[in-house]
């Protein structure tokens, strides 16, 4: 196993440290503290996995599928935790209801479609998208804000909401396309 898959793994470890710390900051402020730094380490994780695995040239097929799950992974429980422990935590902003169901939306629509290709015997390439990396940018980036209190907020998690939704019209439609290239082929 690869330094950048070690990586990717302690980004699935560092999930449920996040999620313990979150829901005991209701009652020690000062975890929420702790929390942040806990995610700021896993994003970190995300941009070092990313750079080893270039510079060292260890491209492994259990990274492409472990890193891309990992970031869903982090990425999801911390939108869900922090929409379902609003009431208890410290915080000066609230997630809306709908942008939280958007991300997890479109976590679960991909997963479908990446299982629909698998069970059509279509080869699956999971290869993230522009509009994917930065949707996973400004989704990390809208969780920091919240947990940090920052008044522009409420502006992050829009632009958050604007590259999820392009970004899951962009994979709907390669997946789509990957699908037609199968029927097509099979066709002919």
């Amino acid at each position: 196993m690869s330094f950048a898959d070690k990586l990717s793994i302690s980004r699935i470890i560092l999930i449920p440290i996040f999620v313990s710390l979150l829901i005991y900051s209701g009652t020690h402020h000062f975890l929420k503290d702790v929390a942040v730094g806990v995610f700021l380490l896993a994003i970190l994780s995300d941009f070092f996995d990313g750079l080893v695995a270039r510079i060292k040239k260890e491209k492994s097929d259990i990274g492409q599928v472990i890193d891309p799950l990992a970031d869903k992974l982090l990425l999801l429980t911390a939108f869900i935790s922090l929409y379902l422990l609003r009431g208890s935590l410290p915080l000066k902003f609230k997630m809306p209801l709908g942008f939280v169901l958007v991300v997890v939306s479109r976590d679960l629509i991909i997963l479908l479609g990446v299982a629909l290709l698998h069970f059509l015997k279509r080869e699956v390439v999971i290869t993230p998208s522009w509009w994917g990396k930065l949707t996973t940018f400004f989704q990390m980036f809208t969780i920091l804000g919240l947990l940090l209190n920052v008044f522009f907020f409420p502006w992050i998690w829009k632009i958050a909401l604007v590259f999820t939704l392009i970004s899951g019209i962009d994979y709907f439609l390669r997946g789509a396309r990957s699908i037609n290239d199968r029927v097509s082929t099979s066709t002919s």
